[in-house]
């Protein structure tokens, strides 16, 4: 059971943490500016975080859901001309925080922000091909988190050039490709 108090104590941290970051890079931000934007104290910042690394993958955490949960919108059979429009509103909607996801997911996917992305992608993924009974259900949930966490941080470092429509749809058409390849 989670504390209440504990909750709304890391809530105000992370609302203070994206307040600052959109006005300066996190390697600028500092704990004293995050607790002061919070109005709490330096020692209740350090009660649930070890560090402000931990407090921003915490603070962006909801970009990885909001990624697993758009990239499963679907049900039925999938048509690789429209993606999901959660897809899309995934893409256009991370434009806010762009800088402090550069931050923790570095381009190929890896940071902690893409390890936490692919971790709980690849479990969702399988988890799917599973239900499904689709064959290399282990080996194509990593290929999707993989793909897709390397895609979007390549994105987001302007290695791609791409609006948040067209790489939705470039993402979907590539992660559809992976779940059809025949193995075997």
């Amino acid at each position: 059971m989670t504390d209440p108090r504990a909750e709304r104590t890391r809530a105000r941290l992370r609302e203070a943490l994206l307040a600052e970051c959109a006005e300066r890079p996190l390697e600028e931000v500092s704990v004293a500016a995050v607790v002061r934007r919070a109005g709490l104290g330096r020692a209740t910042f350090y009660l649930h975080y070890t560090d402000l690394q931990a407090l921003a993958v915490d603070a962006c955490a909801e970009v990885v859901r909001d990624a697993v949960e758009a990239l499963h919108a679907w049900r039925g059979v999938p048509d690789p001309a429209a993606p999901p429009p959660a897809l899309t509103e995934f893409f256009t909607g991370i434009a806010p925080h762009t800088p402090l996801y550069r931050t923790l997911l570095r381009e190929g996917g890896s940071g902690p922000l893409g390890d936490l992305l692919h971790h709980e992608l690849r479990a969702r993924s399988q988890r799917e091909r599973e239900l499904a009974g689709a064959p290399a259900a282990a080996l194509i949930a990593s290929a999707v988190a993989s793909t897709f966490a390397g895609v979007l941080a390549d994105w987001l470092h302007g290695l791609i050039d791409a609006t948040p429509a067209a790489m939705a749809s470039h993402a979907w058409r590539l992660l559809l490709s992976l779940h059809r390849t025949p193995l075997e």
